[in-house]
């Protein structure tokens, strides 16, 4: 008598449409933000000028390395945080759930110092703290408020968790097969 093969595992659906948008609405909102830090980081006298305000003691040779260990910092800085959240929206639509679950921290974390923030300038608190917030800068915030938002609604919707659920499933049975 021959073994019997057991059932094949069946292979998992692709993600849902929901599931995709949020995944390249998290890209977005994290290349939006690496665009931000650059644009920021490129005004180099601004930077030059805070660092002044902070130490006045400062030498003009101090100043400058200090501004351009300042750029070369965010600018890696705001690499890895683009990598983090393109790893993190990939591994997610392909239904790893703890990479849904860790961008739902972080943006639950960002909608809230968002909006904390953008309170903070409509009440002229940042004002008031020598903060110097522009046009771009709440421009910026509310479009990635936005885009957060709606990736984090997206990403729980029924159909999406039901996926999640049958992925975890098949993911499972994969793991119990014997191996062919």
């Amino acid at each position: 008598m021959s073994p019997v093969a057991p059932p094949p595992v069946p292979e998992p659906p692709p993600a849902p449409r929901p599931l995709v948008v949020a995944r390249w609405l998290w890209i977005s909102s994290a290349l939006l933000g690496a665009v931000r830090s650059v644009v920021k980081l490129a005004d180099r006298n601004r930077l030059v000028d805070e660092l002044r305000r902070i130490d006045p003691k400062l030498g003009q040779d101090q100043l400058d390395q200090a501004a351009s260990g300042g750029v070369a910092f965010g600018l890696l800085l705001a690499l890895a945080l683009l990598g983090l959240y393109v790893a993190l929206a990939n591994r997610m639509a392909r239904g790893w759930n703890p990479a849904r679950v860790v961008l739902a921290v972080l943006g639950g974390l960002g909608l809230l110092g968002g909006l904390v923030g953008l309170a903070g300038v409509s009440v002229g608190l940042a004002g008031a703290l020598g903060v110097r917030v522009g046009v771009f800068d709440v421009v910026v915030a509310v479009v990635s408020l936005g885009l957060d938002g709606a990736a984090l609604v997206l990403m729980f919707l029924p159909r999406v968790n039901g996926w999640f659920a049958h992925v975890g499933h098949v993911r499972r049975a994969r793991l119990a097969a014997p191996p062919r």
